[in-house]
């Protein structure tokens, strides 16, 4: 397989859970859950890091592993979810950069104000 593709990828996942009799335990709501969880150790390794350390993360050999082995757990449980639930993850993203194009068009002019996306905070935090 020199030419990685998400259905490899996800047929790869899939086996490797078939052959742990683990299928009864990749429901929606555990794969979710998981994902929510491989996130959420994602974020950690930034967690008290100033926005100039963490552009930086990557120079460190050992940090770069660990962001790299977080991030393909991101990946494996939602391209996981995604298989169970019969969704097209390239098409899923094709779909919402399409919508966003169209909710946030580029401003015309030099002195526009920036759009900020709704349910999007001062913060920068999202709440949808």
């Amino acid at each position: 397989m020199s030419e990685l593709d998400v259905a490899q990828l996800q047929r790869r996942l899939a086996d490797f859970a078939a052959a742990r009799a683990w299928e009864p335990y990749h429901t929606p709501k555990n794969l979710g859950a998981a994902l929510s969880v491989e996130a959420s150790e994602l974020l950690e390794i930034f967690q008290w890091l100033t926005p100039e350390q963490s552009a930086r993360v990557m120079e460190d050999p050992d940090t770069a592993f660990r962001v790299r082995d977080e991030v393909a757990d991101v990946l494996a449980y939602l391209l996981q979810f995604c298989e169970v639930l019969g969704i097209d993850a390239l098409a899923a993203l094709a779909a919402k950069i399409d919508r966003n194009e169209e909710r946030f068009p580029v401003a015309t002019a030099a002195d526009a104000e920036p759009v900020r996306p709704e349910g999007v905070d001062g913060g920068g935090t999202a709440s949808k």
